[in-house]
């Protein structure tokens, strides 16, 4: 029992939570431990310092629990979260965090960079995105363009119900997916209603089969 480290312990206890909840631990100053999740991953380190206006740096500063919404300018990406503080002997050791992605609501269209301008794809009609020569791709039915955002940030722009990241290059919206076959090089292919194959990497295979149930 000895050997069972805080690590080994928190990457049990994160199993209990959702797939889209990362979870950090920190002592007083820095970052001591850190699990990302599929949906939200803030690329924090063991040993990067708590810096001011973080969901850490408020509950540590106001030693108790907190829970708000953090924009993107520490990070780079929106997020929720909600930190608790912990003591030894009365003294203050850290905090535990969960931290959630920050969904956007009442958007509803895509706008892509067309020849003449830009056009507003509605959700629905979007296929799937990929990510090709450092841009982002939004492929629709008979019309392509690209989009300044990554996709980490179309992961907080596009409706989870429909849209899902099955690889590093590539989110699909389920409702164009017309078959999932097994494949040797990725652990799936998704053929996709306009003839486009588009795969589901080994990283990503668990998260996808858990949200499509099968």
């Amino acid at each position: 029992m000895e050997s069972f480290t805080l690590g080994s312990l928190l990457d049990v206890m994160g199993e209990l939570f959702s797939d889209e909840i990362s979870i950090a631990v920190t002592n007083t100053k820095e970052y001591i431990y850190y699990r990302p999740s599929k949906r939200v991953d803030l690329k924090i380190k063991p040993g990067d310092l708590v810096k001011p206006g973080t969901i850490a740096h408020k509950a540590l500063l106001a030693n108790q629990k907190t829970s708000e919404f953090i924009n993107r300018e520490i990070f780079g990406v929106p997020y929720h979260g909600m930190a608790v503080p912990f003591e030894h002997e009365g003294k203050l050791q850290g905090c535990v965090m969960a931290i959630y992605p920050a969904f956007t609501e009442g958007k509803s269209v895509v706008t892509v960079k067309s020849p003449d301008g830009w056009k507003p794809i509605p959700f629905t009609e979007v296929k799937y995105l990929e990510v090709k020569d450092r841009k982002t791709h939004v492929h629709a039915e008979g019309y392509s363009g690209t989009n300044k955002n990554s996709l980490q940030e179309f992961e907080f722009i596009l409706p989870r119900e429909s849209f899902i990241r099955c690889h590093r290059s590539f989110i699909v919206n389920v409702h164009h997916i017309e078959e999932i076959y097994p494949d040797t090089h990725s652990t799936f292919v998704l053929a996709m209603n306009n003839g486009a194959r588009i795969p589901v990497s080994q990283s990503y295979s668990s998260y996808f089969r858990k949200l499509l149930g099968f």
